[in-house]
């Protein structure tokens, strides 16, 4: 378990929201950083996590699901899926720098630099208490309740 202080940031979400994450202190709170709306991957990890809401809810923890989508992308994501939490638009990748999560990748053949999957669990005093890199989407968000649940 680390115990170092989630990097602060302040970036425009759906429903006309501006999320602080040190504003969030006194809950715990799930950052799921993903690629790019509407892929396959990206839409059944935010649907896996959207399922799970209400005992994410139940455990005094809040979601938000970053990526460098445009605002306008992620509200048409969020209708489509009818999300019960807010998407987080990093297009200048302040919050994925912060924490470290833009890698080099390869596309067919080709190196691009791209979100790599990442959840942080940030504890109720604002510390990362736990980090998965790198991530499946299988079973994940189930593993990331369990983990908030122990906090």
């Amino acid at each position: 378990m680390s115990e170092r202080p989630a990097p602060d940031f302040t970036l425009s979400a759906t429903g006309n929201q501006s999320i602080t994450l040190s504003a969030l202190r006194g809950r715990k709170v799930v950052i799921y950083f993903y690629p790019k709306d509407n892929t396959p991957g990206c839409t059944n990890e935010t649907r896996d996590f959207a399922t799970l809401h209400a005992a994410f809810a139940e455990a005094s923890c809040k979601i938000f699901g970053i990526s460098r989508d445009s605002l306008k992308s992620h509200e048409n994501f969020k209708a489509k899926l009818a999300l019960p939490f807010e998407l987080i638009s990093d297009p200048d990748e302040a919050a994925c720098e912060a924490f470290g999560v833009m890698k080099l990748k390869n596309m067919y053949g080709k190196q691009v630099r791209g979100i790599e999957r990442s959840t942080f669990l940030i504890d109720s005093a604002g510390n990362i208490a736990r980090e998965w890199r790198g991530v499946k989407v299988a079973g994940h968000a189930e593993e990331v309740l369990a983990a908030a649940r122990g906090l």
